[in-house]
Order: C-alpha cells, then structure tokens, then sequence
C-alpha cells in the first residue's frame, strides 16, 4: 500500500462521547465535527454519535451540506456566520443552523433557524452585548434556537468567569424574548471547568477524539487515531546519505517508508534517520509496517504545537481504516 494508513477506533469516539454526555448535566450535546472531524471523518463520526448527539458542529456550510448528503438528520450548527444571500439560501436549502454575530447578519438570515453568538472576549466572530437588542429586533423570536459564546484562555479560572459573567447577561436579553433556547458556553474546556459553564448544553471537539485543550487533562479520554507507514524498500547501507542528508555514521540495513512532510509530519521532526522527505523516511532496521503516530499531544509536543493541528494535518494523504 502506498498510502499512509490511519486507524480510527469508532468504538473509542462513541466511548467519548458518552461520557461527555454524562459531564453534561443532562443539558444538550452537540459534537463538533469541523474540519473533517478534526481528521477523523465527519461523516463517518456523525454516523456513529447520532444517536447520542442532540446536534452537530461544523465551520462552513459546505460542511453541514456533506453531512446532510451522507443522511444525517439532527440539526447541524454553522459557526462562520453568513456572509451573502446566496450562503443563506444554501443554508435553508439544507436545513442548516446559521450564526448570527451582527445587525446585518440578523436582517440577512432572518426567516431560518439561527443561533446568536456573544462577544465575550475571544473578539471572534461574536456581537458585543450592546448590539444585541438591535439583533433581537431584526430576527424572529421563533427561529432563535441558541445563544452562544467561546472562551478564550479557558485553562484560566479569572477569566472563564468574567467571560461567563458577561454571557450570562446576554443570555438573560436573549432569553426575555426566546425562552426555550439553548444557552452554551462550554467547548471541551468548558466541560472540562463543569458546573456553571454547562448551561444548557455543551458544544465538544477535541475531547470527542480523546485529547483536551492546553492546561487540561484528557484522564480517562482515549485517542482515537494511529497512523501508520509502510516499507517500501529494504536495503543496505552503501555510504554516501540518507534521504537528502549527509550520513555522519555506517548503518547496515535501511528501511524506507513511504511517508513524508507532504503527509502532513514535518520535516525537521524524525521519524527515523535524519529529516523527512518529501514522500518517505528511512529507520535504520525496521519492520514491514511502523506506527509513526499513536498519541498526537506526544507528537505535537516534538513539533512545538497542538493536538488539534497534528490530527488535521497527519491525514493529508492517508487512508482511513475504521473500527467499528
């Protein structure tokens, strides 16, 4: 196989999601399957939290049409608002939930399901509370179905509660004129804070796929992805370089895989001898298959960066074999 192979257990997402559902307090859950379900597969993902997810969360509409095109039925929320008519027709003509974060998006999508997002300091994307009278009176009352927000820095106590301070206040303006909407604010650090940032539901992401936000810990959370790489050739070393890079040492048997930077690894972390290239790298021995990722936080620790991009970029080119 020239591909690079990635393994998602279902088994463990569906484990994960279960417990988030029990940390929620009963309120509504929603899993967030941006981003091709943060590279695991939305439809795939969707498929099998279904039953158990009272909703869905993607970043663009293109998304939520790929879901509604794979069958699935529950509502499906956008979170990049609606930048022209033609994006709301889409939107209505799928069933999507929309955002609205402005005046302007309000008048734009009026007549379809919409939730309103709250600047509450993340300054992404959300209206700031004073606007969100004028909001109010651009929408009606009937198609409002949530409001919502996002916390920045939510490993910090001080300001997850100045944050949900002010969110509370915009729920209260909401909710004079929809009652029965869902109020959320936790995402999985917020789940992971508990008590009074459940509200009425919880939006999760990465904790779904066994991994936790930055000053957290995912206990009890198992990854659900391993990626793989296989030989393609076995040689031995007859001097000179491994890959592009000059061999400061003998070797006897090489293996070389067919995996690269192009995959979504960098370059300058190995995987074996040296740096990637482009389309493979080379282990001194090796085996006929090699697991070149099974924890993407101890991955993403070599790399300098997150989880998060490990798991979106790792599949670039792989694969994908499900456990079911």
């Amino acid at each position: 196989m020239q591909r690079t192979l990635a393994v998602i257990d279902l088994r463990a997402i569906e484990r994960n999601a279960l417990k988030i559902k029990a940390m929620s307090k009963s309120g509504k859950f929603y899993a967030v399957v941006k981003a091709d379900a943060y590279g695991h597969g939305a439809e795939e993902v969707a498929r099998r939290l279904e039953s158990i997810a009272d909703g869905f969360c993607v970043a663009i509409i293109e998304e939520g049409v790929a879901l509604r095109q794979a069958g699935i039925l529950k509502p499906i929320l956008v979170f990049t608002p609606p930048q022209n008519a033609a994006e709301v027709y889409r939107s209505a003509y799928y069933d999507l939930t929309v955002t609205v974060n402005s005046v302007r998006t309000a008048k734009l999508c009026k007549g379809i399901p919409c939730h309103i997002k709250v600047n509450t300091g993340m300054n992404r994307c959300g209206a700031d509370i004073s606007v969100i009278p004028k909001i109010l009176k651009n929408l009606n009352s009937q198609d409002i179905k949530g409001v919502y927000s996002h916390l920045y820095a939510p490993s910090n106590g001080a300001a997850s509660a100045e944050q949900l301070k002010i969110f509370n206040r915009a729920e209260s303006v909401v909710k004079a004129v929809s009652p029965h909407i869902c109020a959320h604010i936790a995402a999985s650090g917020g789940i992971l804070r508990g008590k009074q940032y459940l509200k009425d539901g919880v939006r999760c992401g990465i904790l779904l796929y066994g991994y936790a936000p930055s000053g957290f810990c995912a206990r009890g959370f198992k990854p659900a992805m391993k990626v793989y790489a296989n030989r393609m050739q076995r040689t031995q070393f007859i001097g000179g370089g491994i890959g592009y890079n000059y061999a400061e040492k003998q070797y006897g048997s090489l293996s070389v895989y067919r995996l690269g930077y192009a995959d979504g690894f960098r370059r300058t972390v190995p995987l074996g001898e040296k740096t990637l290239c482009m389309d493979s790298f080379i282990r001194d021995g090796g085996g006929k298959r090699v697991c070149v990722m099974s924890d993407a936080e101890e991955y993403a620790e070599r790399c300098g960066t997150i989880s998060y991009e490990v798991l979106t970029s790792v599949i670039t080119r792989a694969e994908r074999v499900y456990i079911r």
